[in-house]
């Protein structure tokens, strides 16, 4: 059996925005079911929100969404998680780190570092913070 783990961000009203950017930036199929969609309307003001989404790519990219309803408690918090994506084609992490880089605040700009031949770390508009990096062999 194979288990793998997919990244799932928690959003308030702008889940459908960030899958649509997230799939611009890394490519994909963007599903998004709606609560109106699955039946679940617990609050007509919300009922057009995502309760399930996730944009997946042939490349490998997951990344699953929703929005928070507003009956249950949602904080964004300080650093809860990153998002991170590691490849070993600088000219492809460039490439991402480029268009993700849009809007966002750059906490450490892509460039060498003593771990690997490219990391940086961002925060997007969306408030997600990712690391990208290109990888390289533990010699440890």
């Amino acid at each position: 059996m194979a288990v793998t783990t997919t990244t799932h961000l928690n959003f308030r009203g702008t889940a459908r925005e960030a899958l649509d950017f997230y799939g611009s930036v890394f490519g994909g199929r963007t599903v998004a079911v709606t609560y109106k969609d699955a039946g679940a309307v617990q609050n007509e003001d919300e009922a057009d929100r995502v309760m399930w989404g996730e944009v997946a790519g042939d490349n490998g990219f997951h990344v699953m969404a929703y929005d928070v309803p507003s009956h249950l408690p949602w904080n964004q918090g300080e650093n809860p998680f990153f998002v991170s994506v590691r490849g070993d084609d600088a000219e492809e992490i460039s490439a991402l780190w480029g268009r993700l880089a849009e809007g966002s605040t750059v906490a450490r700009p892509l460039e060498p570092a003593q771990w690997a031949p490219l990391y940086g770390m961002l925060t997007d508009r969306f408030g997600v913070t990712w690391v990208l990096d290109v990888t390289a062999p533990y010699n440890g």
